[in-house]
């Protein structure tokens, strides 16, 4: 997908062993997943859903690995990794159709940061491979919903994308009746 080269933000940040000060660039290449990276992009899932407080569950997180892996559903993972073999983040897309635009979109399910890495451009290296796998693909937006009080990664959102006057709704699925 690419090389991006991003520089920390007046913190140092440590990913294993390899320390990055101030004004040191960190490498990150933006590519797809393979099949070696389950296990490091398990522990980023994890991560993330235990970032949105949701409860551990070795099969939410196995499933999902199996979905993007496979490219079921229209997935597509995308990871930063770092020179030393490390992934940074990840970024889950799926497509999606548009009909009243009679277009294709790419739809932005989950973006996670290791904590080790935030702060050093990882987001948006990856949301950046996001637009460009989008162009290439000739979808027409990069779509994405965010807690309203997530202030850090809406800063960062703000810089590159342009918020919807849409709001949400979650419906849950009719009950069966019993008969």
């Amino acid at each position: 997908m690419g090389h991006h080269e991003v520089r920390s933000q007046g913190r140092a940040s440590r990913t294993r062993s390899h320390r990055h000060s101030a004004n040191e660039l960190m490498r990150v290449d933006v590519r797809e997943v393979g099949d070696a990276d389950a296990e490091q992009w398990g522990n980023l899932y994890a991560g993330y859903r235990s970032f949105y407080q949701l409860p551990a569950d070795f099969a939410a997180v196995s499933t999902t690995w199996r979905w993007i892996s496979q490219g079921q559903y229209g997935f597509i993972g995308l990871v930063a990794v770092t020179s030393d073999g490390v992934l940074a983040g990840l970024a889950n897309l799926r497509r999606f159709a548009r009909p009243s635009v009679a277009a294709t979109g790419l739809y932005l399910d989950d973006l996670y940061t290791a904590p080790a890495s935030r702060g050093l451009g990882v987001a948006s290296a990856l949301l950046r491979a996001a637009a460009q796998r989008a162009r290439d693909e000739e979808a027409s937006v990069v779509r994405w919903i965010t807690a309203a009080d997530n202030q850090v990664a809406r800063r960062l959102y703000d810089q590159l994308a342009v918020q919807t006057h849409w709001v949400t709704y979650d419906m849950r699925p009719a009950e069966l009746e019993r008969g």
